[in-house]
């Protein structure tokens, strides 16, 4: 169990550390917007596969994907990702031409209406096609054919998310390493990958530890969230990286049962104070509350 004392320690080692590796993190904007370590930033959620758990979230028309999009940057998000198939480890693949089908109009709409969109996918054919309609920011859930991904980017002066997956994409991962070891080996995943992608020409990255995604050994649910806690108050030691990071807040059902959609205020806590920089939340509101409050805290 996460302690008081526990988090003010927490907190003292990160400002320590926030005046040593803080003024590495990067700065860059993407489209009129600037992001970094300056202040945090806040993605919101459009699922437009049926299969998605959250159920607000989930859009099953261009139209309400529209107006969600609409109604996420009026509560305040800065991104809005799209994504055309679930992580869940039961969902229906969805192939890049329906994947295509359900994302070009929505992301070109909700483009054209000034919002900074983001796309979910780990399919090279998708990440250009919505980079051709409007996507700016490629959140990459796999690692298989990463430089197309790479080159699309860097051709069009976008961002990409780079998650930490155990596997070639996030519908095909098994175990994860839960050693001691596990936050080094995740530091040497990151390195390669922005090696990868600044080799590539991409000079706009965040760095995602992939907490959402599905592994065998993480099933049950106490084990599941100690790890997504201890990953989300160990953040800070990412920063030596150089890059800002993005973590996707998730939800503990298990504990918060009918009150689920308050867990994401929760662990927004938590990541905060572990050094995260954007929050990809399918509550905007809740954690945008959450955050301006925390940025009175002395």
């Amino acid at each position: 169990m996460v302690r008081l004392d526990q988090l003010s320690l927490l907190s003292e080692e990160a400002s320590v550390l926030r005046d040593k590796c803080g003024a590495l993190i990067r700065h860059f904007q993407v489209g009129e917007k600037g992001f970094g370590a300056t202040h945090p930033s806040i993605m919101g959620v459009i699922n437009l596969s049926p299969d998605s758990w959250y159920r607000e979230s989930v859009s099953l028309s261009t139209q309400a994907a529209i107006r969600r999009g609409l109604i996420l940057k009026a509560q305040g998000a800065d991104i809005v990702d799209v994504g055309a198939e679930s992580s869940l480890a039961h969902a229906a693949r969805v192939d890049a031409a329906l994947q295509n089908s359900r994302l070009l109009p929505v992301v070109r709409r909700l483009s054209e209406e000034g919002l900074l969109v983001s796309v979910e996918t780990y399919q090279p054919e998708v990440t250009r096609a919505c980079f051709e309609a409007g996507a700016r920011i490629l959140n990459l859930t796999g690692s298989r054919s990463a430089t197309e991904h790479y080159r699309v980017v860097a051709d069009y002066d976008g961002a990409v998310i780079l998650c930490f997956v155990e596997g070639e994409n996030v519908r095909e991962v098994g175990d994860l390493d839960l050693s001691r070891e596990g936050m080094e080996k995740m530091k040497d995943y990151f390195r390669r990958r922005i090696d990868e992608a600044m080799g590539c020409g991409v000079q706009k990255i965040w760095i995602d530890p992939g907490l959402g995604f599905y592994y065998r050994n993480l099933q049950d649910s106490a084990l599941r969230i100690r790890y997504q806690i201890d990953i989300f108050l160990k953040c800070y030691r990412l920063w030596e990286l150089g890059w800002p990071i993005c973590n996707a807040l998730p939800h503990a059902f298990e504990c918060f049962e009918e009150e689920v959609r308050s867990a994401e205020g929760l662990f927004a806590v938590l990541a905060l104070l572990g050094g995260t920089h954007l929050f990809r939340t399918h509550e905007v509101p809740k954690v945008r509350a959450v955050l301006q409050t925390l940025s009175l805290w002395p």
